[in-house]
């Protein structure tokens, strides 16, 4: 599968490696197309700008910082159309006060839900936003294989995503459409309360094992 990835930080580039290693022909796009010299020949992911890597895509990941994901998606809706995109982004508005990261969107609002309406005609799944880079390619927890709650409003898009999840070690769990959106989007707040309100990311990670 040719899957282009938005976005080279760290979830961006545990995904671009892990997928790679699994067969799959990937690259990894940013805003200059030329940052990621060390990490392409480690690899072999190519990186490209954000509109190559979506052109030739049959899957594309976007694993950007969430204050800037609407703008650019928005920008790339065209080349978007038809593709299952799955969106691994959390809509963090700031440092976390009382251990809980701040959100830009409301209680009945989600990023996933602002990323469609900026690019109708994709297929959106809410996917990788809830755990940790360094676990999302063949993570080994003590309760065997761990689920990861996805949803969108496409059946096809996430028959797609459980597929390709199930490569990496993970088992969807489905909770519906793009409504159930900020429920996953809360999800990331919960598991990094711990890190923030002890200052201890080993505990935080020890849940998420868990």
């Amino acid at each position: 599968m040719k899957i282009g990835i938005l976005g080279s930080g760290n979830v961006g580039q545990s995904l671009a490696k892990g997928l790679k290693g699994l067969g799959h022909d990937v690259v990894i796009g940013s805003s200059a197309g030329n940052k990621l010299a060390a990490f392409s020949a480690e690899t072999g992911v190519a990186e490209q700008k954000f509109a190559d890597a979506v052109a030739g895509a049959h899957v594309v990941i976007v694993a950007l910082k969430g204050q800037g994901a609407e703008e650019i998606v928005r920008g790339l809706a065209g080349s978007l159309a038809g593709k299952v995109v799955l969106d691994a982004t959390n809509p963090i508005a700031g440092e976390a006060k009382g251990g809980i990261v701040p959100y830009f969107t409301g209680p009945n609002d989600s990023l996933l839900q602002r990323l469609q309406k900026a690019a109708p005609g994709a297929k959106f799944v809410k996917c990788f936003n809830s755990v940790a880079a360094h676990v999302m390619v063949k993570p080994h927890f003590k309760s065997g294989t761990p689920a990861m709650f996805i949803c969108g409003d496409d059946a096809e898009a996430k028959a797609t995503t459980t597929k390709l999840l199930a490569e990496l070690g993970w088992a969807a769990e489905d909770v519906g459409g793009s409504e159930a959106g900020n429920a996953v989007e809360a999800l990331c707040q919960l598991w990094c309360a711990p890190g923030f309100l002890r200052n201890d990311w080993s505990h935080a990670y020890a849940v998420l094992r868990s």
